[in-house]
């Protein structure tokens, strides 16, 4: 089973690609996996960090206005069909996987053209324009939310999958999780995070958060502000009178590098609405309040979070209407309301697909064996 996967520009599509081929590796050992990717980009690092072996195209994407830079981008996408057709004849490839990003369009494209079988998998509510584009070639699609059918109405084949995640994020539970991260089980702990660069709102929003919270002991709380955030939050809090390094209920750190147990751990998490994200929130079956990002593509995080909050299975805070009284009301719910909070943690549970990168394998054997 020789298989090729395509997807970069960020962690929200090579992630699920790394997953995937762990799932093709540990179901099929003898299976050969490579990767195309931009050289220089994201994928480069995390492909190569994982042990997988990854051959580079160059390829952007078109611009949404007129422009003769389009002209150079459309022959950089069929100069990179032909190389990805040498890649693919040169490698054997049974099946190529595209996960969305720039560099999914000629991979699964050219594949498409040589008769090999291809699929693409969606993470997001709201499909990107690569997706759009290859959902007409590629044999199967493989999407997370089940309100993104209607925008593949040709596709030959759809397949409601999930989002791909860590498996670790399945097999944590909350009182080994608060055990060995020291909190009370009578605590009522909440992660929130602003994403890995920091979201520079989101922090604003959490340092009047903070303060708020701080005179509450029983309310613990840890918030991690990405690489930008760190670089003024810390500050700012302090000469507001909150000294990050005295406070023991209240954790401000970069980054969060032991997510799943923090996530099993907490009673409640804030975040934006990525569809990695919140297919780790509905793993854990944890109660949310999501405050999707305004500057993505086509708003898609704002349908990821409605595809939750229709479901009972979330509560939404939109960027442009965030308080810290209003966020905090919000939480105060959940942590006063114990019916309320299992309520939508349960509907979360309900809406998760846990064995997404096992569907996605058994999809992708069943197109080879046909």
């Amino acid at each position: 089973m020789n298989v090729i996967l395509a997807g970069g520009g960020t962690a929200g599509h090579i992630n699920p690609a790394l997953t995937i081929a762990k799932t093709v590796r540990d179901k099929n050992p003898k299976s050969k996996i490579l990767f195309i990717g931009n050289s220089g980009s994201l994928e480069e690092k995390l492909v190569k960090n994982s042990g997988f072996d990854i051959e580079f195209i160059k390829v952007e994407g078109l611009r949404r206005t007129v422009s003769l830079k389009n002209i150079k981008t459309l022959r950089m996408f069929l100069h990179a069909v032909s190389d990805c057709k040498r890649i693919i004849r040169d490698f054997k490839a049974d099946i190529v996987v595209g996960t969305g990003g720039y560099v999914s369009g000629p991979a699964v494209y050219a594949a498409h053209i040589l008769g090999i079988k291809t699929c693409i998998h969606e993470q997001n509510a709201y499909p990107g324009i690569t997706s759009k584009f290859l959902s007409r070639y590629a044999d199967c699609v493989f999407i997370s939310f089940e309100s993104s059918r209607k925008y593949f109405r040709r596709a030959k084949k759809i397949v409601l999958s999930g989002n791909p995640i860590d498996q670790s994020f399945l097999f944590s539970d909350k009182r080994s999780a608060r055990q060995k991260l020291g909190i009370p089980e009578s605590a009522f702990y909440l992660v929130s995070f602003a994403g890995s660069l920091g979201a520079r709102e989101i922090n604003k929003l959490f340092v009047d958060f903070i303060l708020k919270n701080s005179k509450y002991n029983d309310f613990m709380h840890t918030h991690a502000t990405g690489s930008f955030g760190f670089k003024w939050m810390p500050q700012q809090l302090s000469e507001r009178g909150f000294d990050i390094n005295k406070n023991t209920h209240i954790k401000v750190v970069e980054y969060i590098y032991d997510m799943p147990i923090q996530l099993a751990a907490c009673d409640a998490v804030v975040s934006r609405a990525g569809a990695i994200t919140l297919g780790e929130i509905m793993a854990q079956g944890k109660p949310s309040v999501l405050i999707p990002s305004p500057n993505v593509t086509h708003n898609h995080q704002y349908y990821n979070a409605m595809s939750l909050v229709e479901n009972g299975a979330a509560m939404m805070l939109q960027e442009k209407d965030a308080t810290a009284d209003k966020l905090y009301s919000m939480i105060l719910n959940i942590k006063n309301d114990p019916a309320l909070a299992k309520t939508i943690g349960d509907n979360a549970r309900a809406m998760a697909q846990l064995r997404a990168a096992e569907v996605i394998y058994r999809g992708m054997y069943d197109l080879i064996k046909k």
